[in-house]
């Protein structure tokens, strides 16, 4: 899973990969089932697969990926397949890296997701980073983007990335304040093909 990821999270939108992410302020949401703290992160299941597409589609509304590699009308278990083999960094495309996908869930319900790399490539470096996040359109402001990332910073150190990179747009300040929410530290302000400057944050 390689390119420039941006992830919808919010009114603003946030580079985290080869997706787009929007990031707006959050707050979090009272409630037992409600609060970001009831969020985990977990694989796509089987079960998943009509939420699974209906999110995919409200995200393309926004001109936002939400299922990195997911086509509409692939087969799902096909898509789950890849996704297991990507973990394992078997079958990998060309430009891959090994890594996993997983679906942001609470009280059963699948709010947002998140794409973490295990090693990165040239690509990666300067634009994706090893943690591409996001949260669908209706579970916004509700401090869910910080607990995906603080989870996925988690999964990430697990699997030996002790020194974690994590990018955004330079004019997204929701997802910018996300990133430093959860330690990054801003390292550079990339400019690439004409795009909008990219900030380059790592966490320790």
């Amino acid at each position: 899973m390689s390119g420039r990821e941006r992830v919808a999270v919010g009114p603003e939108r946030a580079a985290v990969g080869p997706e787009r992410v929007a990031v707006g302020p959050e707050r979090v949401a009272r409630g037992p089932e409600g609060t970001a703290r009831a969020l985990r992160l977990r694989p796509p299941r089987a079960d998943d697969e009509a939420a699974f597409v209906a999110g995919h589609r409200a995200m393309a509304a926004e001109g936002v990926t939400f299922g990195l590699g997911y086509r509409p009308g692939k087969p799902w278990d096909s898509y789950l397949s890849e996704l297991e083999d990507h973990r394992h960094g078997r079958n990998l495309p060309a430009g891959h890296v090994p890594g996993t996908f997983l679906v942001a869930d609470v009280a059963r319900e699948i709010v947002g997701r998140a794409s973490i790399r295990f090693r990165l490539n040239a690509f990666l470096v300067q634009r994706g980073g090893h943690i591409g996040y996001g949260v669908l359109p209706r579970h916004r402001r509700r401090g869910y983007a910080t607990e995906i990332l603080r989870q996925s910073l988690v999964i990430a150190r697990a699997a030996g990335v002790d020194r974690v990179l994590v990018t955004c747009d330079q004019d997204n300040v929701g997802s910018r304040a996300v990133i430093e929410a959860c330690g990054g530290v801003l390292d550079s302000v990339v400019h690439l093909d004409g795009q909008p400057p990219l900030l380059r944050f790592w966490i320790d």
